[in-house]
């Protein structure tokens, strides 16, 4: 997605150990009109498949997901990382190391917003472990749903992720709107086809 890759080159920072800040258009400021244009890029990619919904981790994951399902009219949930005194009754928890947290993170979801048989799309805002949609793929299988794809706004290719996904079984399509490929030496390195 081209003005995505533009807007990482022109604000994107390489803060070392593999971290990429875009602070400026998606994990503190949000940028409308272009997460309005990457809904509607990873609905397009998807557009092919019958989803029911999109779950999503809070809190970067929830503006891509949200555009996504509003092109697609689907729901939106997202796994929340603390359990609010709201949420009563039994819940899917998951565990993911957190690269920027440097710990782990909690994923919990309402067994009341995932449902047996739904055909189910992770949104996401990075791709670089894995560990995370990993999380949320096990809360998928968990609820006896089908993790029918992936799609991520920036996937770090150089961390195996996509890899590791298809190693734990979930051979599902994985779309990225922009690959960064290598991040030595302080470069942000953006594959020219994503």
């Amino acid at each position: 997605m081209k003005a995505l890759i533009e807007r990482i080159r022109a604000e994107g920072q390489n803060l070392g150990g593999g971290i990429l800040k875009i602070d400026s258009i998606l994990n503190h400021q949000l940028d409308p009109a272009l997460m309005r244009e990457v809904g509607e890029a990873l609905a397009q990619r998807f557009a092919h498949i019958p989803i029911d919904r999109i779950l999503t981790a809070e809190i970067s994951g929830i503006a891509p997901a949200m555009m996504t399902g509003l092109v697609m009219n689907v729901p939106v949930v997202y796994a929340r990382k603390n359990k609010p005194i709201t949420m009563a009754g039994p819940v899917y928890l998951e565990t993911a190391p957190s690269h920027t947290k440097g710990g782990e993170v909690n994923l919990l979801v309402s067994a009341e917003f995932l449902h047996s048989g739904e055909r189910v799309l992770i949104i996401d805002d990075f791709l670089a472990s894995g560990e995370t949609l990993l999380a949320m793929a096990r809360m998928v299988k968990s609820a006896q749903s089908e993790l029918v794809g992936v799609g991520v706004v920036v996937e770090k290719s150089f961390e195996g992720g996509r890899e590791r996904l298809k190693r734990a079984g979930y051979d599902v399509p994985v779309e990225a709107l922009a690959i960064i490929t290598n991040m030595d030496d302080g470069q942000i390195v953006i594959a020219e086809s994503s």
